[in-house]
């Protein structure tokens, strides 16, 4: 089978979040953060990029580490991490890396000639007078920058802003010199936080973090994290300091809002904070975003999904799927692994992960993985109790008439096969204990056509899913 592109798109014991996606030279390359799995916080890792051709999103390459926290020298030690950062071309044509540490809030920038190559420590934002941005009376801290530049000009959107703090007023806007480095033009609010948005049209989506900024046209979109966590929004306008109305959701890592195929503020998968950026490949547009892992928030992976861009500029809300960057649904015949899932979720409903990384961790469902961070292990779904229910779309489906499923674990019980999640079985598959990656099949015929793939475990005990087989 010619390789397709899935979701999540990188190696599945790959931890990037906050993905900023940008095409340099025919590929495009992703700059995130980078969690640890079974990591106690986010971002433990140092930074390193992934990419691929424009003409092959299936294929992607390992770039290496292009920066380590210990190359900043505030963080000689390594004791704070490296929050999510962007990149952007400087009028020079060199690649200037943007981003804060976890416990300042001042931008560093650092700088590499090549779009993947070792960055070095540049310097800070700062102002004519030499202080940094954050650190002056009257300044907002600095958070989770997002970089657009443009001719001489480069564009600097950063900003945290929790739910009734009074404090922080919004997102900012900052200008900078060619240099990259030199305030032009002082920060200004371009959107409201959430005590200040009364009459705003930001009411229920104001700002919380995750600045990203692209161009379209004359159109520039600000992309966002809201206060409820798990939602990328936007806003557009036609001047990138000023202007910004809220146009809408563009992805929820937990499908909310989304009323195609289930009731609108039905969670289908384990949410928790989001942040990811836009990108134009080949002339389709694609959001790039992160999902939860391992029942913790601290273990994300990267994401993307094709999004449609109306003539007035709105972009329709999309679902999670398991073919994201495929370009069409997946071919419905032979093995898919099953950390593929795009709805996880079980009879006891809860929105955000952090939810289930409490005493209840080991009720729900979870996409994990053997081994420790760094091992090349591949991920499976653990914690599949009665009732959990594993979703996976899209398949393009012909001919199957068999379906199997690789399990492990002390159970007892089947494994329904459904194509609508409250749609009655096609069939059903007896699973039994056993301490090894163990095959059981069952005569299942699958409808002809593109089909959304539900698996949900009845019986007793607890299964891992490692992957189904349609034959």
């Amino acid at each position: 089978m010619k390789k397709q592109g899935l979701n999540p798109y990188l190696p599945s014991w790959e931890y990037i979040p906050d993905g900023e996606p940008h095409v340099y030279n025919g590929r495009v390359y992703v700059y995130g953060s980078h969690d640890r799995f079974n990591g106690y916080v986010y971002c433990l890792n140092d930074y390193v990029c992934w990419s691929a051709s424009v003409d092959d999103l299936a294929d992607w390459r390992y770039e290496g580490v292009i920066y380590r926290k210990t190359d900043d020298p505030l963080n000689p030690d390594g004791r704070m991490c490296l929050y999510a950062p962007d990149v952007t071309v400087g009028p020079d044509g060199r690649y200037y890396l943007y981003y804060v540490l976890d416990k300042v809030s001042i931008v560093s920038v650092a700088v590499c000639d090549t779009p993947a190559g070792k960055y070095e420590f540049y310097g800070y934002v700062h102002d004519s007078n030499g202080k940094r941005l954050g650190e002056r009376e009257g300044d907002q801290p600095q958070f989770d920058p997002g970089v657009l530049t443009e001719g001489d000009k480069t564009y600097l959107y950063t900003g945290f802003c929790g739910r009734g703090d009074t404090s922080r007023k919004g997102p900012m806007a900052t200008v900078l010199e060619p240099d990259m480095l030199t305030i032009v033009e002082e920060p200004v609010f371009i959107a409201p936080s959430e005590p200040y948005s009364q009459g705003s049209g930001y009411e229920g989506h104001e700002f919380f973090e995750a600045s990203s900024i692209r161009k379209k046209g004359d159109t520039y979109y600000f992309v966002y994290s809201s206060v409820v966590f798990h939602e990328l929004c936007y806003a557009t306008s036609k001047h990138p300091t000023h202007g910004f109305a809220y146009r809408g959701v563009i992805v929820s890592n937990s499908d909310l809002h989304i009323d195609s195929y289930k009731p609108a503020e039905k969670p289908m998968f384990y949410g928790g904070n989001n942040h990811g950026g836009m990108a134009e490949i080949n002339g389709q547009w694609y959001i790039f975003y992160h999902r939860h892992t391992n029942g913790t928030n601290f273990s994300r992976q990267a994401c993307a999904e094709p999004i449609s861009i109306m003539d007035d500029g709105a972009i329709p809300q999309v679902e999670m799927t398991s073919c994201g960057l495929n370009g069409g649904p997946l071919t419905g015949r032979g093995e898919y692994l099953t950390y593929l899932a795009c709805n996880l979720y079980c009879s006891e409903e809860s929105l955000y992960t952090d939810w289930t990384a409490s005493w209840m961790n080991n009720q729900f469902p979870k996409i994990t993985q053997d081994g420790r961070d760094g091992d090349e292990e591949i991920g499976f779904i653990a914690n599949m109790k009665d009732s959990a229910t594993a979703g996976f779309k899209y398949f393009s489906c012909k001919g199957i008439r068999k379906v199997s499923v690789k399990v492990r674990g002390y159970c007892k019980g089947v494994f329904e096969v459904k194509t609508a999640w409250d749609g009655e079985p096609l069939g059903t598959i007896p699973v039994i204990s056993a301490n090894i990656w163990t095959e059981f099949s069952a005569d299942i015929t699958i409808p002809d056509g593109i089909h959304t793939l539900y698996f949900t475990y009845t019986g007793s005990g607890s299964a891992s899913l490692a992957s189904f087989t349609l034959a």
